[in-house]
């Protein structure tokens, strides 16, 4: 027993330590490709480095989901690798342990984990997502540092582009030329100047820039028609100054979005909230279904307008049937009233089909929104089940292949995770456009997932040569060697008979 308890610990130290540096890993390669997403929202805003950081903190955290299942795949397969590589494994199997008694704590300690990343989705990620979130509105509301270059055109200035030739030790813009848009391309303002300076106003929500001996010129043609009500143009008007000012709408600090606006979005609720959110627009939608349905039987259908029944087949006699019989009071009628009868019913038909599509919209807003918080809930419980799937796949793909290291196992766990993803993210996108129910679609990668993982650990723990080339060709050849004495001995009897 106590040997047992060794071998345990070893286990769990070789593990843990794998799957320590893989999943920082995992979130480094996860992060950089988030951050690459959103460049533009960083670079060239002077964001101060608090406010990065925060954004580093929040965007790591919304890429644990994909880095926690990724890093026990190849902690788990390179773990397992490593046993069977050093013969480790077969050591143990020789005294009596089976793999199922190898993989125990190993199991137990990916199970901690499955809770772990559960309670983590359903308490920590959902407010990192609205900070997140909120960081991305404010970063993208923020203007970019102004910092005019040399010798080509500025244009992060809405409806201004300015090019410096020059610039001194002391801050001044030699030689501008500025391109004003603000008033649109027909109304395009020129001004040149020899020196000028910038700078942003006191409450930083505006900039202002002072310009020395220099020249504007402006095009007059949409102010003349304003004024006059002619097309009689007007080239442009032409200024001369030796001192011009300039107040330019251009708001250079940071302003925090509020994150209240995001509460009500499905990635900022954990799972009370969201059966809450659920069972409340099911209610509101169920509402508007019956409201609708209600009005278009009383109000359109079976002979009723405004809730007023025009005529009551069961209650009037053959001859008042005939007498509103549709085809004899169409053959009465001239072409005259025809016409107008037929422009009125396919106005009716109009204004009831426009009616028809509105309420179907409203009803399609509800069930999307609806889609989006059962998507999410689902979300919550196939991250922690990814978890045990995918260390049921590494850790039997690991005895099996033999091969530890970070060569083979990356490879194996990269292309792994790449068919999760896929079916993943394809089963995300059926369920958001209500082609499948949303659990069908949220649990497809685990529907297809788990299947391998049996399958791989049943090969593991009978000591299947699955990915031994040497044992495949040896099949191969016994499968050729059959199919020959199969068809000799039907030759054989051929040229007997």
């Amino acid at each position: 027993m106590k040997i047992f308890n060794k071998i345990d610990v070893y286990l769990l130290r070789n593990f843990l330590g794998l799957f320590l540096a893989t999943f920082f890993i995992s979130i480094f390669i996860l992060l950089m490709q988030f951050m690459w997403m959103h460049v533009n929202d960083l670079v060239g805003k002077g964001i101060e480095i608090s406010v990065l950081a925060e954004f580093f903190i929040y965007a790591a955290a919304s890429v644990v989901p994909l880095g926690l299942p990724l890093a026990i795949l190849l902690s788990s397969l390179i773990s397992f690798g490593n046993l069977a590589e050093k013969f480790e494994l077969t050591a143990m199997k020789a005294a009596g342990i089976s793999l199922f008694r190898v993989m125990r704590p190993l199991t137990i300690a990916v199970m901690m984990l499955s809770v772990g990343a559960f309670f983590f989705s359903n308490n920590i990620l959902p407010r990192s997502q609205m900070k997140l979130w909120a960081l991305i509105f404010s970063l993208r509301q923020k203007s970019p540092e102004l910092e005019i270059p040399v010798g080509e055109f500025y244009d992060q200035i809405s409806g201004f582009h300015i090019f410096v030739r020059e610039k001194t030790s002391r801050g001044e813009l030699l030689n501008i030329m500025i391109y004003d848009y603000s008033g649109g391309f027909e109304n395009a303002k020129v001004m040149v100047a020899d020196t000028g300076r910038l700078a942003a106003s006191a409450d930083k929500r505006y900039l202002i820039l002072d310009l020395q001996q220099g020249e504007s010129f402006e095009n007059l043609n949409q102010q003349q028609q304003r004024s006059t009500g002619t097309t009689k143009n007007i080239p442009y008007r032409r200024e001369t100054f030796s001192h011009k000012r300039i107040l330019i709408d251009f708001a250079t600090d940071f302003n925090r979005y509020d994150e209240s606006v995001l509460q009500d979005q499905h990635v900022s609720k954990n799972i009370a909230q969201l059966n809450h959110s659920i069972d409340s627009m099911r209610v509101v939608a169920n509402g508007r279904c019956k409201e609708q349905s209600d009005r278009l039987l009383s109000d359109r259908y079976f002979g009723r307008e405004n809730g007023h029944l025009l005529v009551m087949p069961q209650q009037v006699t053959e001859a008042e049937r005939e007498e509103y019989n549709l085809d004899s009071l169409w053959a009465r009628m001239d072409v005259q009233k025809k016409n107008q009868a037929l422009a009125i019913a396919e106005e009716k038909a109009r204004t009831y089909g426009d009616q028809i599509e509105y309420n179907a919209i409203m009803l399609d807003d509800a069930e999307r929104y609806i889609r989006k918080h059962q998507i999410e809930l689902y979300r919550k419980f196939t991250l922690a089940f990814a978890c045990l799937i995918f260390f049921f796949i590494g850790a039997p793909l690991g005895a099996i292949i033999r091969k530890g290291g970070l060569g083979a196992p990356v490879v194996i766990s990269v292309v792994m995770f790449i068919v999760y993803y896929i079916i993943d993210n394809t089963g995300y996108k059926m369920a958001r456009e209500a082609l499948w129910p949303c659990w069908a679609g949220m649990w497809l990668s685990s529907f297809v997932l788990l299947p391998i993982g049996i399958f791989l650990t049943y090969k593991a723990a009978t000591d299947s040569p699955l990915f031994n080339p040497e044992a495949w060709k040896v099949k191969v050849e016994r499968l050729k060697l059959k199919v020959k004495t199969i068809y000799e001995d039907k030759f054989h009897r051929r040229s007997v008979g």
